[in-house]
């Protein structure tokens, strides 16, 4: 039950899941809202929410990619094309990405950023800076990078949405239900 089966994502996958998956999607929501209020205190109130957020989910997309790697993931539905599955892989491994290439963009450009502002992680502790040089240069590429990247999540993300609502009312293949919740044998799993 903790573990995934060949039909069914385990409990650890399933929690990790719907924990990151509403603060990812609200991290988009927070950066794209946060770099346009003209109310600086608020943006930079915002921007710490942002970064703190961000932090916590490096903490849980590291151990959920570990887990991912370490253990059988449930296979996809014989019904689905060749194409279908290559999607599938690719946008799986894109949101794993994501999931740690964003947070990891924002460390650093907080950390080369002439400004110098503290990371202060939820007003608790305070998270250092990664050992760069801050640059204006450096700093701007890694704005754009960090930003197109959360484009980038974006379009993945509904791809992601989109794909699963399908499966789950167009094809009614039960390819939802498998991060739902946990099963304990085969019982009950969609068919294959």
């Amino acid at each position: 039950m903790l573990g995934n089966t060949r039909r069914s994502y385990g409990l650890v996958a399933i929690v990790l899941h719907w924990i990151i998956a509403p603060l990812f999607i609200g991290q988009l929501v927070l950066g794209f809202l946060m770099v346009r209020l003209d109310d600086q205190r608020r943006a930079f109130e915002l921007i710490q929410l942002h970064k703190s957020l961000g932090f916590l989910i490096l903490a849980l997309a590291v151990p959920r990619l570990l887990w991912r790697l370490g253990g059988i993931s449930p296979e996809l539905p014989e019904s689905m094309s060749r194409y279908e599955r290559l999607a599938a892989t690719l946008s799986h491994a894109s949101l794993y990405g994501l999931m740690i290439g964003l947070p990891l963009t924002g460390w650093i450009l907080v950390s080369v950023s002439t400004l110098g502002i503290v990371t202060f992680a939820f007003n608790f502790v305070v998270i250092p800076n990664l050992p760069l040089v801050p640059s204006d240069g450096a700093e701007a590429f890694w704005s754009s990078t960090h930003m197109a990247l959360g484009f980038i999540a974006a379009a993945v993300v509904t791809l992601h949405l989109c794909a699963a609502a399908w499966h789950q009312f167009i094809r009614k293949d039960g390819l939802l239900s498998r991060i739902l919740c946990p099963r304990r044998d085969d019982r009950g799993c969609p068919p294959r």
